[in-house]
């Protein structure tokens, strides 16, 4: 291999690849064949844009960049308008003349111009991919905010923002299993969304609401929509505001957007829009929006679980028993239920808790999920609680859902309201 080739394979692996980590790979020509093969075994189609990508990463990674030459051009051939694809075809093809200093070089003519800055996106954009790729959860574990789910909850989608990542994790009777990692696009401005304008991404523990037909969206959203419930309400408690906030699509002639690209939307490839919208449901798949998700086993949560569960086992039994002045104690004084005071809406749900002493409460498929203050977000940890509430001589159940506070050593409800009739 001659010094040129092999000097640009470290350089990518230095400035894209995480510090070189796939330059200490053997150059022995024999392995070479044998990796070369490898990776070509695992392109058998149908296969995605970001898989062939990293497939070319770890070719030229492996000092392999005249091998990765090929599949970057059939790569640019059959998506047009993904332009990594393009920066990494275009290095590849620079390097057979001249060596390179770094990933996408730009004329020094060029270095001040707006091609500069999409240039610095594009690196950005690899350089998430690839750390996502070599971070991946490990398997078993689940995203922290999950402390119960049920069979109606077919899906979870988790967002970690400091990968540029959305994952979707699929439930089923041997727990939840990840199904789905592909790269996404945030805010102009980041996260942390909280008025009207800010460019920035929310986060918190939002649920998927009725997805919106492309044919009725402007070609800016891609192949469609899926809205999420922000401002929940935690986010109106402290005084978030906004709304339009989706996870949706890329406008034609992109295929993907740079890290930080939008106005508050999660953003993704119209292809992997497309799987997304196929498998979830409205209404009972939570989306997980967090600055970086951390990874546990779920046995590691049954303490928070049981801690929890203690507090809303005692508000169920204190509603079955009728025993009012006791109950009331479980709400915040500054409750708020769709624009009702605490007072307000005890008075309106009065019969209703009476019914329930005649005939015991009972629930159905209870979800619990947990989200945690961060750094920058002083507010309490919360608990948001949906469940089939079964009404006396109803002949269906009512989906409810609340918001629960840690205030102190105790939890206490803020929020609670019907949210669909099942």
């Amino acid at each position: 291999m001659s010094s040129r080739l092999l000097g640009f394979s470290c350089l990518v692996a230095t400035s894209v690849l995480l510090n070189g980590l796939w330059c200490s790979v053997s150059f022995a020509k024999n392995k070479s064949r044998t990796k070369t093969e490898a990776v070509s075994a695992t392109l058998t189609p149908p296969y995605e844009a970001e898989t062939r990508l990293i497939a070319i990463y770890k070719l030229i990674g492996a000092g392999q960049a005249r091998e990765a030459l090929p599949l970057a051009a059939e790569l640019t051939k059959n998506f047009p308008t993904f332009q990594l694809g393009h920066l990494v075809y275009g290095d590849l093809l620079n390097m057979q003349t001249k060596p390179a200093t770094k990933l996408g070089e730009l004329p020094a003519s060029l270095n001040k111009t707006a091609n500069a800055v999409a240039w610095a996106e594009l690196r950005e954009e690899s350089l998430q991919r690839v750390k996502a790729l070599q971070d991946r959860p490990a398997p078993g574990t689940i995203p922290s905010q999950i402390l119960g789910l049920t069979a109606r909850n077919k899906h979870v989608i988790a967002v970690d923002a400091s990968k540029s990542r959305l994952y979707v994790l699929e439930n089923s009777d041997t727990g939840l299993k990840l199904v789905m990692d592909t790269y996404i696009s945030v805010g102009k401005e980041g996260i942390g969304k909280y008025v009207q304008g800010d460019l920035k991404t929310p986060l918190g523990v939002y649920y998927v609401a009725t997805p919106i037909d492309p044919k009725l969206l402007a070609p800016l959203y891609g192949g469609g929509a899926l809205p999420i419930n922000y401002p929940n309400p935690f986010d109106q408690r402290l005084g978030k505001s906004g709304s339009g906030i989706w996870l949706h699509g890329t406008m034609p002639g992109r295929y993907s957007r740079p890290v930080k690209a939008t106005d508050g939307c999660v953003v993704m490839a119209n292809p992997d829009l497309k799987k997304l919208m196929a498998i979830v449901a409205i209404k009972t798949t939570p989306v997980i929006i967090a600055s970086k998700l951390q990874w546990v086993k779920p046995e590691q949560l049954l303490g928070e679980r049981k801690q929890f569960e203690s507090s809303l086992n005692n508000w169920r039994e204190l509603k079955n028993s009728g025993q009012l002045d006791k109950l009331y104690s479980f709400y915040v004084s500054d409750f708020s239920a769709y624009g009702k005071s605490l007072s307000a809406w005890w008075t309106n749900n009065l019969k209703e808790i009476e019914k329930a002493n005649k005939q015991p409460f009972q629930w159905r498929d209870v979800t619990t999920l947990s989200w945690h203050s961060e750094a920058s977000d002083k507010s309490s940890n919360i608990m948001v609680v949906t469940y089939d509430e079964i009404l006396p001589k109803h002949k269906h159940p009512v989906t409810k859902r609340q918001y629960w506070l840690q205030v102190g050593n105790q939890w206490k409800i803020f929020f609670e309201g019907i949210i669909a009739a099942s």
